[in-house]
């Protein structure tokens, strides 16, 4: 039973696509061809789903899965849209023929082939945008730079880099050549202090083994190299045969960032010194409005000076409305992670930015302000569930602080 509304939907696609598919060539032939594929491909589909074991997470294999009913629904999901509404018109044409007593031969009008190929057209965008996004688009490293002023910033500090990524999701990577571009990338910045704002992993310590190599490449900084936890960096999103097994699942995640060369910060904070000027870096585990608390600020924060400027590492962005912008430890700057912007949106830098993810995340991807705080929220390094970026590309920040003049 559970399964009939998924059935219902998926049979009123395929009716929609058959009609506008069909509208450029009629013939038995291609009518023939066209259910062959469709029912090849959902047969692939749900054979794959029938012996894919998702208890045990995220894998290539389950993530390329999504990826294909992604490919093959949401482009037909646009299409249906305007041949829905057209139908619905035709209806309310047919009913006002029939008050008005015109005389016709049938109650609806023809559908108009003229839609259906618009209708084609626009739903043609997603589906070459999502073959773009899981063949290029997801290993498009972008650099963007940022510089953001204050007036609390210590002289010493001014002109202080900030080199940021977030949510590597190690379990999904699959290019070792393009993973050492990004490396690369990181260490061409020439920044003051690296920092990793969390989701190491999809959930399995041993998805890290293949890419300790290449990520203990990141050079060491001058002011060093930091981490904190995500969400999923707990194992919480897999079965594990014992709590002892998932205890050392996450033992060997906290491991992991040792064996790259970043100290893991677990709700702790560091002090950098310069001229005997000083600010804190404080590090906090995961804590989200809808994912795990494990992160305590005060804790964090413990031995602090209100007054002394500071530099929040926090995964989830929730949490900077939640308990940091009214804080009165004034947390300046605050950098997250966590939302990936969707890995699906339009970006016009500098005009438009949007993402279906904005509608759950006010702060998603780039910089925000209230009052003197800041966050600034990465787009990701990595990428989970869809394999794939459409639109929104992999990030490395490098922020510059500046003293307002």
């Amino acid at each position: 039973m559970r399964f009939a509304i998924p059935i219902i939907i998926l049979l009123f696609l395929e009716y929609y696509s058959y009609i506008a598919f069909s509208s450029l060539n009629r013939s038995k032939t291609f009518t023939i061809l066209y259910f062959i594929i469709t029912f090849l491909l959902y047969l692939y589909i749900g054979y794959n789903f029938y012996n894919t074991n998702f208890s045990k997470g995220q894998s290539h294999k389950s993530m390329f899965l999504m990826s294909i009913v992604l490919l093959i629904v949401l482009p037909k999901l646009i299409l249906s849209v305007p041949m829905l509404i057209q139908d619905i018109l035709r209806v309310f044409f047919g009913i006002g023929k029939k008050i008005a007593g015109t005389e016709t031969t049938t109650f609806l009008p023809e559908r108009r082939k003229f839609v259906s190929q618009v209708a084609l057209g626009i739903a043609a965008i997603p589906f070459l945008s999502i073959i773009y996004g899981m063949a290029k688009g997801k290993y498009n490293f972008k650099v963007i730079k940022q510089t953001i002023y204050f007036d609390d910033l210590p002289e010493a500090f001014d002109g202080f880099k900030i080199t940021q990524i977030s949510d590597i999701h190690s379990g999904s990577l699959d290019d070792a050549e393009k993973i050492q571009y990004a490396v690369d990338l990181i260490n061409e910045q020439d920044s003051d202090v690296f920092v990793f704002t969390g989701d190491l992993v999809n959930s399995l310590a041993e998805e890290m083994n293949p890419w300790i190599s290449i990520l203990s490449k990141i050079k060491k900084h001058p002011f060093g190299n930091y981490s904190i936890l995500g969400n999923h960096d707990y194992g919480e999103y897999v079965k594990f045969d014992s709590v002892q097994a998932k205890q050392k699942n996450f033992e060997e995640i906290k491991n992991s960032h040792a064996k790259v060369g970043w100290r893991l910060l677990l709700n702790e904070n560091v002090t950098f010194t310069k001229d005997n000027e000083i600010i804190n870096l404080v590090g906090v585990e995961n804590w989200g409005l809808k994912f795990k608390k494990a992160g305590d600020l005060p804790l964090a924060s413990e031995g602090l000076n209100p007054e002394t400027f500071k530099i929040l590492l926090t995964h989830d962005p929730s949490h900077w409305e939640a308990e940091v912008v009214e804080n009165p430890m004034n947390y300046g700057l605050t950098l997250s992670g966590h939302t990936h912007g969707m890995q699906f949106g339009i970006e016009i830098p500098g005009y438009f930015q949007w993402s279906p993810v904005k509608y759950v995340y006010p702060q998603w991807a780039g910089l925000y302000q209230k009052a003197k705080n800041y966050i600034y929220v990465n787009r990701g390094f990595g990428f989970h569930a869809f394999a794939g970026r459409v639109g929104i590309n992999p990030e490395i920040t490098v922020i510059e602080l500046k003293k307002t003049r």
